[in-house]
């Protein structure tokens, strides 16, 4: 997958960081960089999948 792509996908992640350190501090969980790492991992795999999904959708409606 493209650089930039992952670049803007995690923009988008870090858009809602707040939002999910607040949900895992009220699971009593202490947030870390360390805790984040394989979730962002995750995130990226999604939104790449996604994204082909997404662009095969488009070139196949053409």
């Amino acid at each position: 997958m493209n650089e930039n792509k992952n670049l803007e996908f995690m923009q988008i992640a870090m858009k809602y960081l707040p939002e999910a350190q607040e949900k895992v501090k009220e699971a009593g969980i202490e947030f870390s960089m360390d805790l984040m790492e394989p979730f962002m991992e995750m995130f990226l795999k999604v939104m790449n999948e996604a994204y082909e999904l997404g662009k095969k959708d488009a070139e196949e409606s053409n």
